[in-house]
């Protein structure tokens, strides 16, 4: 259980800021070292069926994965100073975890997308009867910034293939299959997800079958960033699952139903009329928000479009409203090892979520969507997908 505090009282307290924007200082009201309890099967059930977050608290061991984090760390750290991917993943030890089934065969600086700072592509390939065969082509690794902020740091490595938001990649799970073992190559700490026995048997029976483990991202947040309120929903893929490999962040999430009542009720309240006029100060635009919140199905519409300032101004840049979430138990305080499941069903059900970075220095996370396993529909043999 988590609350904000006023300025005034921020002794123990944590600052929440991402993009130069404050949105108050979270206390635990929980007794120091106290954590949440973890959630039997028939919790995550039931809240993955109602579309709700679910904390899986201090579930990873990353003890044994200590040295490739801490690589994991030098080749971010190296990112950041060189703004380049292609020489690094060229060098150990990353040449020695490549040889066996990934060559590089391309690099792009995608001078189209002004987040990005390199894509790497690779082929993979098996040795069958004494010769080599590609079984897959294009996969890539994309290195990106998450913001367009220049004080804020935060990038990712995203994994998949073929042409970016062009393809349907959950037609191909083969390649999909093939992209992840790519991630395992690179940041092979994956497994702390991809093989961990509670996270399986939790999914399994909420998913109908084993779970894919897809469309991988490892991010590094950084401080003053994280990620604005947004939903993860891709055809084809049932949720995400996330972990905190190290540092900390402090998230928002709640599934879209409620963050439109928290929103109607917000707006609604007059005691927030200054607050949004400071957000809103075009009289024209606070009309607009006030009528989406008397007609649910436009906000649910307006939610969706790729430009919903209205109602983003509110959520991604309100103290007071991140308090009010904050307030009716919507905010999780994640640290090394916790897990955060997010059902993504569809538009209407699904988590939407935020992201704040909390330390110093940029901490790891991997945040991987997940679907049911078909090896038959995936066409390929697990002979052929051996870890690297």
């Amino acid at each position: 259980m988590h609350h904000i505090v006023a300025p005034t009282d921020t002794a123990d307290a944590l600052l929440l800021q991402r993009r130069g924007c404050e949105l108050g200082y979270i206390v635990q009201t929980v007794e120091q070292g106290r954590r949440a309890d973890m959630p039997d099967a028939a919790t995550v059930a039931s809240c993955w069926q109602a579309g709700a977050a679910i904390m899986l608290p201090g579930l990873l061991d990353l003890q044994p994965w200590q040295a490739e984090v801490e690589q994991s760390h030098r080749l971010m750290e190296t990112t950041l100073e060189t703004a380049e991917v292609s020489p690094l993943l060229e060098q150990q030890p990353y040449s020695d975890r490549l040889s066996t089934h990934f060559p590089l065969v391309a690099s792009s600086f995608e001078e189209h997308d002004e987040q990005a700072i390199e894509k790497v592509y690779f082929d993979a390939e098996v040795n069958a009867k004494g010769e080599t065969a590609c079984v897959a082509e294009e996969l890539w690794c994309k290195a990106s910034w998450l913001s367009f902020i220049e004080a804020d740091a935060s990038l990712r490595y995203r994994f998949s293939f073929g042409m970016e938001c062009m393809e349907d990649v959950a037609a191909d799970p083969a390649r999909q299959k093939w992209a992840g073992r790519l991630c395992d190559a690179i940041f092979p700490e994956s497994a702390v997800i991809t093989e961990n026995r509670v996270i399986i048997d939790l999914l399994k029976p909420v998913l109908g079958g084993m779970p894919a483990f897809v469309e991988r991202i490892v991010y590094f947040n950084a401080p003053n960033g994280g990620a604005q309120m947004h939903h993860d929903v891709e055809r084809g893929h049932d949720g995400v699952v996330y972990g905190q490999i190290s540092g900390s962040t402090f998230w928002l999430a709640l599934g879209k139903q409620i963050l439109m009542d928290e929103l109607i009720r917000f707006v609604g309240d007059k005691h927030n009329c200054h607050e949004i006029e400071r957000l809103l100060p075009d009289t024209d635009a606070r009309k607009q928000l006030h009528a989406l919140m008397t007609d649910r199905c436009a906000l649910s519409a307006y939610m969706d479009e790729f430009d919903h300032e209205l109602v983003e101004a509110i959520m991604d840049r309100s103290a007071s409203f991140t308090g009010q979430l904050v307030k009716h138990g919507y905010g999780f305080l994640l640290t090394p090892g916790d897990v955060l499941l997010m059902p993504q069903r569809d538009l209407e059900r699904c988590v939407w979520h935020s992201v704040i970075a909390l330390d110093d220095e940029p901490g790891e996370a991997l945040s991987f969507a997940v679907r049911k396993h078909n090896a038959q529909k995936a066409n390929i043999e697990e002979s052929q997908i051996e870890k690297p």
